[in-house]
């Protein structure tokens, strides 16, 4: 069972991880694809079975950091069903980023895994290309530098229009002790069926690593919406035993209505 959440934590890391592009400084459109009081949530499946649970918020605050407003992104995570009565896990992740720019201040993580606790926080400071942690002072190679929240709520705001099949992308985020590397390439549009109805999406493929969690030739694959919200609809992934699936099972809030296909 605790092996099983490892799977799931990594998918889950690995879908919020997308921030980077070839390592330059990216340009943001000025329309934010989402606004305080989204809420996404999600049903994260081993096999057949859901084994936890995930919700994503977007929060107005009256924190500022450096005389700047704020959002407050909080994403919440736990085991559900019979996951929860043999492994329990209560994970909170919380952000607060420019409202402008999007880019992190402060971002927090709270653990819980069965008898395993961790905090763990990091203040950035983008101007100086330096994140502030726990384990220490990092420096970043890049302008942009994020947490794996930020870093979603950041890439829903990349145009993508002039991307085509084939394309990779490079990407990097800060997790407890380092700044962490990941490649993604698009591979196309697919309509996807969901819980809301079939929605026209973009698929990627973020490339994993073989080991103790995936085979050899594993894939994980991330399907978002192909319109203004930009929200993941689904991903799964192979490994060493079965496979994990992450599904949206409701999104209130959003700046647009979901385009459904009748």
């Amino acid at each position: 069972m605790k092996q099983t959440m490892k799977y799931i934590t990594i998918l889950l890391i690995l879908v919020l991880g997308f921030d980077q592009l070839n390592g330059q400084e990216l340009a943001y459109l000025n329309n934010s694809s989402f606004n305080s009081g989204e809420v996404l949530k999600y049903k994260l499946k081993y096999g057949f079975i859901t084994a936890a649970e995930a919700s994503l918020r977007v929060l107005d605050t009256d924190v500022k950091f450096e005389n700047q407003p704020t959002y407050h992104l909080l994403v919440q995570g736990k085991t559900s069903g019979t996951f929860d009565i043999f492994y329990k896990v209560r994970n909170r992740y919380d952000s607060y980023i420019n409202k402008k720019d999007f880019a992190p201040y402060l971002y927090t993580e709270n653990i819980q895994e069965e008898n395993y606790r961790r905090t763990e926080k990091a203040r950035f400071y983008q101007d100086e290309r330096k994140i502030v942690a726990n384990k220490g002072t990092f420096k970043s190679p890049v302008a942009q530098t994020f947490d794996l929240v930020s870093a979603y709520y950041f890439a829903r705001n990349l145009d993508l229009s002039g991307i085509k099949a084939g394309d990779k992308l490079t990407l990097r985020y800060f997790l407890s002790d380092e700044i962490t590397p990941l490649t993604i390439e698009y591979l196309g549009k697919e309509v996807v069926r969901t819980s809301k109805g079939k929605l026209r999406c973009l698929k990627f493929r973020p490339s994993i690593s073989p080991g103790r969690i995936f085979k050899k030739d594993s894939q994980l694959f991330l399907w978002i919406t192909d319109d203004a919200n930009r929200i993941p609809v689904k991903a799964e992934a192979e490994v060493l035993v079965g496979s994990i699936t992450m599904e949206l099972s409701d999104a209130r809030g959003l700046r647009q209505p979901l385009q459904i296909i009748k």
